[in-house]
């Protein structure tokens, strides 16, 4: 079939095998240009198909020599349907995998549930025996609790009163104001727990009680803090409370990880174009503009630089792990610079429907954006006819 994107807000319901295909080889290309990393041996990827989680599992894949095993929730194909864009990223990243001679093999499932956390737990087991390093990257708006069977939803809302500031329609290009009523107190519960770290420890607890972590094994969380002029909607808003209630459960983590001389760890990255961020209000300006300066500043990272970097850099030089004052691992310093958020602010009082164009870089957000879904990539024939029913090659059923 021929596949074109079919976009609904911030959502794409659509998605093509062969721009898939393509984003998960140049991100392979671009960790085997850089040197080896003397990383992770054994690696579990809690939240693997896209993004960082995918972007962590090539690099240990390519950049260690790792044998990876992937946990997602993501749509298969069917006749004239296509998959999700995780599945045809996945599918992509394990026949490369498997043809260069690494163990790759996942699990489809709901990641907060008992079962799929059992499941995975049994294929170490089988497999490859303990795990040395677990990456927890799962973004869902709804998490339904397995000890409680309450199923919680999360909102993108801020705390206190309301909050009024610009944002773009990044289809459109228009800016506008909008105005965001703040969380109730259940609201901000609920997305503790979809959003927070509880699900992150009851995966360490599991994982540990089944004797499938190895000595010295690193757990990670990513994170994001930002900017002042988004802090309202994004870090004192109900996400940064479920951000909060993430680092505390790596201090608990920490402590039970002690006896095994284990660590967890909070790495906060950089804003980025994902499902996620184009959901909330404000981060599509606050991306556009980000993206034109650190652009023209010669310091822009996609996931893939980021987590090669996070990798070559903080996880595994031999040495101690930097950490800021609060003990998180930073890779969003470039974004974070004075000069760089000084710049970004002056824009921000600038910006509107007209002056975006030239202010901006929202060429380059709609690109990554649709780059998600695997359109509009460099090399791809969208008019070809292409098969939609791709198969994963290492998914246990």
């Amino acid at each position: 079939m021929i596949i074109e994107p079919k976009i609904r807000g911030f959502i794409c319901l659509t998605a093509h095998p062969e721009g898939c295909k393509q984003n998960v080889l140049n991100q392979i290309a671009y960790v085997k240009s850089k040197k080896a990393i003397d990383g992770a041996k054994k690696v579990l990827v809690i939240g693997a198909s896209t993004g960082f989680g995918l972007a962590s599992r090539i690099t240990s894949a390519f950049g260690s020599g790792a044998a990876t095993i992937g946990v997602y929730f993501e749509k298969p194909p069917a006749e004239g349907k296509t998959a999700s864009a995780g599945w045809y990223n996945t599918a992509a990243f394990e026949a490369q995998a498997q043809e260069a001679g690494l163990y790759a093999k996942s699990i489809n499932g709901d990641a907060f549930s008992d079962e799929i956390k059992q499941k995975t737990i049994d294929l170490i087991k089988a497999d490859l025996g303990q795990v040395d390093l677990i990456i927890y990257s799962l973004a869902s708006p709804r998490r339904t609790n397995p000890k409680t069977g309450v199923t919680h939803n999360s909102v993108i809302k801020p705390i206190g009163e309301v909050f009024t500031n610009k944002t773009v329609d990044f289809h459109t290009g228009v800016v506008s104001e909008i105005s965001i009523n703040p969380a109730t107190e259940e609201e901000i519960a609920n997305t503790v727990a979809v959003m927070g770290g509880e699900d992150w420890k009851f995966w360490i607890d599991d994982l540990k009680a089944a004797g499938v972590l190895a000595d010295g094994a690193i757990t990670v969380a990513y994170s994001y803090i930002g900017p002042e002029v988004t802090e309202r909607v994004y870090s004192k808003g109900t996400i940064g409370k479920a951000k909060k209630d993430l680092e505390n459960a790596s201090k608990q983590i920490n402590d039970s990880l002690a006896a095994i001389g284990g660590k967890a760890l909070i790495s906060v990255n950089k804003a980025l174009v994902t499902q996620a961020s184009s959901a909330i209000p404000v981060i599509p300006l606050y991306i556009s503009l980000l993206y034109k300066v650190m652009k023209q500043e010669g310091i822009h990272e996609g996931c893939i630089e980021q987590i090669e970097r996070l990798f070559q850099e903080r996880l595994y030089t031999g040495g101690e792990i930097p950490t800021d004052a609060e003990g998180r691992v930073r890779v969003d310093d470039w974004e974070m610079r004075d000069d760089v958020q000084a710049q970004v602010a002056k824009l921000w009082l600038e910006a509107d429907t007209e002056s975006l164009v030239e202010l901006g870089d929202l060429k380059g957000y709609k690109t990554d954006f649709l780059n998600l879904f695997g359109f509009d990539v460099p090399g791809v024939n969208y008019q070809d006819d292409v098969n939609e029913l791709v198969a994963i090659p290492g998914l246990v059923s």
